[in-house]
């Protein structure tokens, strides 16, 4: 097997070929924008992943010159050689690497600062998102990087760092691209001009520290299905094969091949279900790149089944595979490879939700999945004290989770799901346009259930069987759809979106969506995806406004592109001879109107259901949507039903 086989890199050998990328966590306070890299939360991650398995991890985002102060990761004196030691220690008790990316911000950090103390918060975020430092900047300060970036390898090799990642974005990526790089020096113009900085870093490194190893983020311009170059930062393939020889005659030993970002959309280097191919950066750049240089190539970019990693490396398209979100939501990826246990790996639905959206909104990462991700020093599965007989009432997100929980622990579990199928809620998420994803997460629950002896009974309301024997029952049965009831909501017409994605209730013709929050949204487009002509009726003044900031634009360009009408601060009067009667606000103005429709779907939000067991004496606990007034999400769900499972 490929994946656990050695990989040497100069004087240092990973275990084996997965690698985890440099990724922006939050963990440690960081306020969803530099990481406070020796807070508990945050070792306590890396730690969790080292015992996983991982052979190597990538700290990003490591400054070598003047930072943020929000930035408490620098590597900018020899004052931060104890805390990066301790770093290196804690991975290195597992065989894991530790790796750092150094890099220089795109934007001059000390104009920003005296922006932030002077108040002017318009100009400093103009300043950060403007990417036109690297243009600029003099050659004096240029090499003032260079020394930084040099003297920091000195000390992360001091620290037992075992190789150091350059950052082939950020002021990389401006110069690197022709579109951007705009500078009439050597710094500008000609590729070998562009590409200077780089390799002047490069060669720094090697000769201020010739022991560490080096790895250089390779940052590619790839191409959309329609043709179009995405981003502006980076390169485009041709240009990109001779930068790579140069690297590699400059002495860089690896290069971690991804799709160019920092001067784009976050979607594009972490994209969500159904937006990028699997594999987006890797095949056809691989293959050229592998033609062009002899040292080791490390892919990423949503890469997610075990077997496909497998195949990459056995294929030779790389020598090691990063995986981000993967081992975000399962740390113990190799572990369970290593020990033939693939079927047990909880693959990552790329859904954003928990890990960057949440970065986005300054909170942390903490993956829909798993539960533990973000929590690793406060959430672990232990042991009960006493063995259980459990009933789990609800076979949605919330009751799976519970019921493998339960079953770690050592009790004696029974699931009870009134439907023939597990799933719940997720069964409908998982229809519209690129969602079909959400279906992984149903099915790692469909494996590891039974393997870990819980008893599933489908078909089965468990408020009509006898539960005496029981002596705990977790209550997780979820919401049930809201209706508005307004006059005529109980025409024949009218349905809820939930029987509409479920196939039990079929609409076409003109249809009117009532509610344009994200279940709203996703049936208009799913119904406008097969033919329909669509109104959403939204009260607020926005649509879909509280999705993720990676899934809004894919989700609101198709609603446009399908032509769906989108009606916000309308609120519905009634529905009355196949008419819908709303009430528009403009302003201060109101008005009515009437809209022709051959069927209304409601999809106004949802309300948490719990499920009376009449006659039960056990103890009851609830997770999930039904122990809240008002429901949420699948994070929500395992969380909820994780917690309840280890208090029991």
């Amino acid at each position: 097997m490929k994946l656990l086989e050695e990989l040497k890199l100069k004087n240092v050998t990973f275990k084996n070929r997965i690698a985890f990328p440099p990724m922006t966590t939050g963990y440690g306070g960081g306020n969803g924008v530099h990481d406070d890299l020796f807070a508990e939360q945050s070792i306590g991650f890396y730690e969790r992943l080292a015992k996983g398995g991982v052979a190597y991890v990538v700290i990003g985002d490591v400054p070598t010159c003047n930072s943020l102060p929000a930035s408490r990761s620098k590597l900018t004196s020899e004052d931060y050689i104890p805390k990066y030691r301790m770093l290196a220690d804690r991975l290195h008790k597992y065989d894991c690497k530790l790796g750092l990316q150094f890099f220089v911000a795109e934007f001059e950090v000390s104009r920003f600062l005296e922006l932030m103390t002077e108040g002017k918060m318009a100009e400093a975020r103009a300043l950060m998102h403007g990417y036109d430092y690297p243009l600029y900047v003099s050659k004096e300060g240029i090499k003032e990087m260079i020394d930084g970036t040099a003297q920091a390898a000195v000390w992360a090799h001091e620290a037992g760092v075992d190789v150091i990642q350059i950052h082939g974005d950020r002021f990389n990526g401006v110069l690197l691209s022709s579109k951007l790089n705009t500078r009439t020096d050597e710094y500008g113009g000609s590729l070998e001009n562009r590409m200077r900085f780089a390799l002047e870093t490069v060669r720094a490194i090697k000769e201020r520290c010739p022991e560490i190893a080096i790895e250089y983020k390779f940052s590619l311009r790839t191409v959309n299905p329609d043709g179009s170059i995405r981003v502006n930062g980076g390169l485009e393939l041709d240009e990109a094969l001779i930068f790579a020889k140069e690297l590699e005659k400059a002495g860089v030993e690896m290069l971690h091949v991804a799709q160019a970002n920092h001067t784009s959309q976050n979607e594009d280097t972490m994209p969500p279900m159904g937006v990028q191919p699997y594999g987006f950066s890797t095949a056809k750049y691989l293959d050229a790149l592998r033609q062009a240089v002899d040292i080791p190539l490390c892919a990423v970019g949503r890469i997610i089944n075990p077997y496909t990693v497998e195949a990459i490396l056995e294929d030779g398209m790389a020598d090691m595979v990063s995986l981000g979100r993967s081992l975000l939501c399962d740390p113990d990826f190799v572990n369970k490879y290593a020990e033939g246990k693939m079927d047990e790996i909880r693959q990552c639905i790329s859904c954003n939700k928990g890990c960057l959206d949440s970065v986005m909104v300054g909170t942390f990462c903490q993956c829909s999945l798993n539960p533990e991700n973000g929590y690793e020093t406060v959430r672990q599965i232990g042991k009960a004290e006493t063995k259980k007989k459990v009933a789990v009432v609800g076979g949605g997100m919330a009751g799976m989770e519970a019921a493998r929980v339960l079953a770690l622990r050592g009790h004696d579990v029974t699931l009870f799901e009134k439907a023939y199928r597990l799933g719940g809620q997720v069964n409908i998420a998982a229809v519209p346009p690129r969602k079909f994803e959400m279906r992984r997460a149903i099915d790692y629950y469909e494996r590891v259930l039974p393997k870990y002896g819980v008893d599933i009974r489908l078909g089965c309301d468990a408020a009509k069987e006898d539960l005496s024997a029981y002596s705990d029952a977790v209550v997780a049965t979820g919401a049930t759809n809201m209706i508005i009831p307004v006059p005529g909501h109980d025409e024949n017409y009218v349905f809820s979106a939930w029987d509409v994605l479920d196939g039990k209730s079929i609409v076409f013709g003109n249809v009117a969506v009532i509610g344009g929050g994200l279940v709203g949204a996703e049936t208009a487009e799913f119904l406008a995806g097969i033919g329909a002509r669509v109104t959403i009726v939204e009260m607020l003044p926005t649509i879909a406004k509280d999705e993720g900031v990676t899934v809004r634009p894919t989700l609101m360009k198709d609603l446009n592109d399908h032509k769906v009408e989108m009606l916000v601060n309308t609120r519905l009067l009634k529905i009355e001879d196949r008419k819908i009667y709303c009430e528009v606000t403009e302003g201060e103005d109101k008005s009515e109107r009437v809209i022709p429709v051959d069927f209304v779907v409601m999809a106004v939000g949802a309300k948490g259901y719990k499920a009376e067991l009449p006659g039960f004496k056990g103890n009851i606990y609830y997770a999930g949507d039904c122990a809240d007034e008002r429901p949420s999400d699948i994070s929500h769900a395992t969380k909820s039903a994780y917690d309840v499972a280890c208090s029991i």
